[in-house]
């Protein structure tokens, strides 16, 4: 009986993070029937089945899920054992691909990119991926380094095969019309803001979360007016009197418009809290770990303030 070899060991733990054979060759760029035909010398290979049938789709084996998850160390190991070498060599080079959320993207990408002048070996490449915060998880399958954000007041989901690396903690406050009668206040409460018309994100994002807990804890509804997941958007809408919103302080308060007063929310925990989710394999790649550890020094320089 054969050994299983890294490539057996990629395309499994593939499979399993991405649930199907169509996802797994759109990733790689390949055919699904190339590879399921490396499936099937895989298990001839290795005198064991590896997936069975699920429907119309395929379902790892015992075999082929214990497989997947050792994949993990050997990758792991594997990338130690290269940021070693680029250790000695003195040399920090390889692409980067960061994904984040927009007003995250705002806050440290540019000053992250200041960081990393140093090391012109590393090449960052960015991408914008905002959604709702039970999936930025699967993200980390197409990115090196994943910035995600949820809701401070719920446990977090089930993340084990990834590394967690907190960057930072943002309060949400009220967003109002600098005219409102509550814009003069030093904090406000759910039972002062429950009867104003509000402008929300989608459902399930982290702020309309915690907009929900604003209505738990008043007892009455939101009226929700509008919906955005574009927070200069709702800034300029809320500055011009078409509603209140929830606004997360660091972010906002960069560049927040003429009209507009930010005033915390009293009696309740309202915040997020933002976090780099990695690969173990790839948090042990040396020029992703000096990535994380410059958003790290940046996160930390945002909330000094």
């Amino acid at each position: 009986m054969s050994r299983p070899t890294v490539e057996h060991l990629e395309l499994l733990r593939e499979l399993h993070d991405r649930g199907s054979l169509a996802a797994v060759a759109a990733a790689l760029h390949k055919t699904p029937s190339a590879l399921s035909q490396q499936l099937k010398a895989a298990q001839r290979e290795l005198g064991v089945p590896l997936v069975a049938r699920s429907g119309r789709g395929l379902q790892l084996t015992d075999a082929g899920t214990a497989l997947a998850r050792s994949a993990v160390g050997v990758a792991t190991a594997l990338a130690e054992a290269e940021a070693s070498w680029q250790r000695f060599q003195g040399s920090a080079t390889g692409t980067v691909r960061l994904a984040c959320f927009h007003s995250a993207g705002e806050l440290l990408v540019p000053g992250l990119l200041d960081r990393l002048r140093p090391h012109p070996g590393l090449v960052l490449e960015t991408s914008d991926e905002d959604v709702a915060q039970d999936d930025f998880g699967a993200l980390a399958a197409d990115y090196d380094v994943v910035v995600a954000h949820r809701s401070d007041d719920v446990a977090a989901p089930a993340r084990e095969d990834l590394v967690v690396v907190p960057l930072l903690r943002e309060p949400m406050d009220v967003a109002l019309p600098a005219d409102h009668p509550l814009a003069t206040r030093a904090h406000v409460t759910p039972a002062d803001v429950i009867g104003e018309d509000w402008i929300a994100p989608p459902a399930e994002f982290p702020i309309d979360r915690v907009l929900s807990a604003i209505a738990a804890r008043a007892g009455a509804p939101v009226r929700v007016v509008r919906r955005t997941t574009h927070l200069p958007l709702t800034e300029l809408l809320v500055a011009r009197g078409h509603g209140v919103a929830l606004l997360p302080r660091y972010t906002t308060r960069e560049h927040a418009p003429a009209g507009l007063v930010l005033v915390p929310l009293r009696d309740l925990r309202a915040g997020r809290l933002v976090e780099a989710l990695l690969r173990p394999d790839r948090h042990a790649r040396w020029v992703v770990r000096l990535v994380v550890d410059e958003l790290v020094a940046e996160a930390g320089a945002v909330v000094a303030p």
